[in-house]
C-alpha cells in the first residue's frame, strides 16, 4: 500500500457550529480553504480538537462531503473514527471510505481498559472492513491509557492497511520507539503535540497533525519545510516561535482554544459544543496577552 502521501502537516481541522449546534457548512469551507492556503499538507476531519464527540451521527457523512467537495483533491482528506464500541467504529470506517477519504485515523476506545489483544482486535477488526483505506493509529492518553510502539508495530506488521500512527503521548521516547521499531516498513510516525514537531522530525517522524495548523497554519508548515531542506537553524527558530501559542491553549479548558484563538485572530468559527463554552474573562485575557507578546495580533 502507497503510504508516501502521509507526510507534513496534517490539520485536525476544528468544526464550525451554529447556535443550533450543526454543522456550520460555510464557515467550514472557508476554513478548508484557509488551511489550503496556509499551506497544509493534508485535512484530518473529526480529531480531538475537531471536536468529534459533539458530532451527531445524522451529520458525520455530511462534514465528510462538505471537506471532500471543498478540498477538490488538493490535499488528502483523513477522518477520525472514535467510538467505545468497536462496532460503532466499523460503521463510522465504512461511512468514510464510501465517501471517498484518503484515510482514517483510529483513536483507542474511552473510558473503558482493554487489554493489549482487545485493542489489536479493535483495530484489526476495523481496518479490515476498509482494506482499501490507510488507517493510522491515534495513540493519545488522554483516554486513560496509550497504545505503546510494540502493539504498532504488532499491528503494521500483521494487518495490511495499518499503516501508521499519530502520536500524541507527548513523550519523545515513545515516538522514538515508535520510529525504531517500524523503520524498515511502510509505517508513518507523526507527531501529535505542536510543541515537539522539530524535535519528532529529528527522530524520523514524517510530519505532524497540529492543531495550531487551524488558525497559523504558516507557522507549522514553516518548521517542516525547513526541516525537509536541511535548514535546522530555522526549523528551531520556526518551532520556539510557534511553542509559546501553542503552550497558550492550555490557559482554556480541552479542546476550546483552538476556537478561542481562531477567533481571536478573526477566522469567526463560533462557539464549542455545549456543555464546553469558549472563554471569558481572565482567561480571554490571558491567552490574548500571549498572543499581543508574540506578534500574532
Amino acid at each position: 500500500m502507497d503510504t508516501e502521501f502521509i507526510k507534513g502537516v496534517i490539520v485536525p481541522i476544528l468544526t464550525p457550529i451554529d447556535k443550533e449546534e450543526h454543522i456550520n457548512e460555510p464557515v467550514l469551507r472557508r476554513m478548508v480553504n484557509y488551511v489550503i492556503n496556509g499551506g497544509v499538507h493534508g485535512i484530518l476531519l473529526y480529531g480531538s480538537n475537531g471536536e468529534f464527540f459533539g458530532v451527531e451521527d445524522d451529520e458525520f457523512a455530511y462534514g465528510i462531503e462538505v471537506v471532500l467537495d471543498e478540498a477538490k483533491g488538493r490535499v488528502p482528506v483523513y477522518v477520525g473514527i472514535a467510538s467505545v464500541t468497536t462496532r460503532r467504529c466499523v460503521k463510522n470506517a465504512r461511512i468514510a471510505a464510501e465517501k471517498g477519504v484518503q484515510g482514517i485515523s483510529v483513536l483507542q476506545p474511552m473510558f473503558v481498559s482493554p487489554s493489549e489483544e482487545d485493542l489489536y482486535l479493535h483495530y484489526k477488526t476495523i481496518a479490515d472492513v476498509v482494506p482499501e483505506l490507510p488507517v493510522l493509529i491515534y495513540n493519545n492518553p488522554r483516554v486513560g491509557y496509550g497504545v505503546n510502539p510494540q502493539l504498532g508495530a504488532r499491528l503494521n506488521e500483521s494487518v495490511e492497511n495499518i499503516v501508521g500512527v499519530k502520536d500524541s503521548s507527548g513523550n519523545i521516547s515513545i515516538l522514538a520507539e515508535y520510529v525504531r521499531l517500524t523503520c524498515n516498513t511502510n509505517f508513518r510516525v507523526l507527531a501529535g503535540k505542536d510543541t515537539l514537531i522539530y524535535a519528532s522530525l529529528a527522530q524520523g517522524a514524517v510530519g505532524c497533525v497540529a492543531t495550531t495548523a487551524n488558525f497559523l497554519p504558516t507557522y507549522v508548515v514553516d518548521i517542516y519545510h525547513y526541516f525537509m531542506s536541511g535548514d535546522w537553524k530555522s526549523a528551531l527558530d520556526a518551532q520556539f516561535r510557534l511553542t509559546p501559542i501553542r503552550n497558550a491553549l492550555d490557559l482554556a479548558k480541552f479542546p476550546v482554544g483552538t476556537k478561542d484563538i481562531a477567533n481571536l485572530i478573526g477566522l469567526d468559527v463560533g462557539a464549542p459544543y455545549l456543555p464546553n463554552r469558549s472563554s471569558e474573562g481572565e482567561t480571554l485575557a490571558k491567552i490574548k496577552k500571549v498572543l499581543l507578546q508574540e506578534g500574532v495580533l
